[in-house]
């Protein structure tokens, strides 16, 4: 048998996360581990935890869920985090999105929606809902994604010639998560080699005043 699903449900308001719990713990293959109430008590317990999938509220007191997201990624790339909002507007879905979210659900789907997501983000593709969907629907242009502050700054290094060892201690992180943050640059940009990952940056001036020439 497969091990369950591990989730954390980070939310402020405690009726929310109750009743997301209770209709995840009717799954056999998902085991709800706890339910904070904001960005910094996920941090803080993220270690402690090691979800597999992560629902984060954006907007709460403290530490909000799009700078904690970016936080969780840092530390743990291969973690999931499944933003579940009341907000449908384009910028709010992009920005959650471009942190890294692998999906974006609102809070008035149905609720078994919500394990459709998880199971999907958990095979690795990104999962927007319905009403997400509808509301990106007018603002994709070829349907890229954008690159996250920190891509560009990795994309910038290795743009530099640098190894993922050199980009590792200079951003002080593992050499596991630039080669994540790697993989996704490159499929975010549709480029296979680092030469193209160059030529990417030369063109779209992601070298410019850096003091590397062409």
């Amino acid at each position: 048998m497969t091990e369950p699903t591990k989730v954390v449900i980070v939310d402020d308001h405690p009726l929310v996360a109750e009743g997301i719990e209770a209709l995840l713990e009717s799954y056999d293959d998902i085991t709800v581990l706890a339910t904070v109430s904001d960005g910094q008590q996920m941090i803080d317990r993220l270690d402690e935890l090691s979800p597999d999938v992560i629902l984060m509220d954006l907007n709460m007191p403290g530490l909000g869920g799009l700078s904690a997201t970016e936080m969780i990624l840092e530390r743990r790339p291969e973690t999931r985090v499944l933003v579940l909002s009341m907000h449908d507007t384009p910028q709010y879905i992009t920005t959650a999105l471009g942190h890294g979210a692998s999906g974006y659900l609102l809070k008035d789907v149905p609720t078994e929606e919500i394990k459709t997501a998880i199971d999907t983000v958990m095979q690795g593709a990104r999962y927007l809902c319905t009403g997400a969907e509808g509301a990106l629907a007018p603002v994709m242009t070829g349907g890229r994604e954008q690159l996250t502050n920190r891509e560009q700054t990795i994309l910038l290094q290795l743009a530099q010639g640098k190894s993922n060892k050199e980009v590792a201690q200079v951003l002080d992180i593992s050499v596991r998560t630039v080669e994540t943050h790697r993989k996704n640059i490159k499929r975010k940009l549709g480029i296979s080699s680092t030469a193209g990952l160059t030529r990417y940056a030369l063109e779209h001036g992601v070298l410019q005043g850096t003091g590397v020439n062409s």
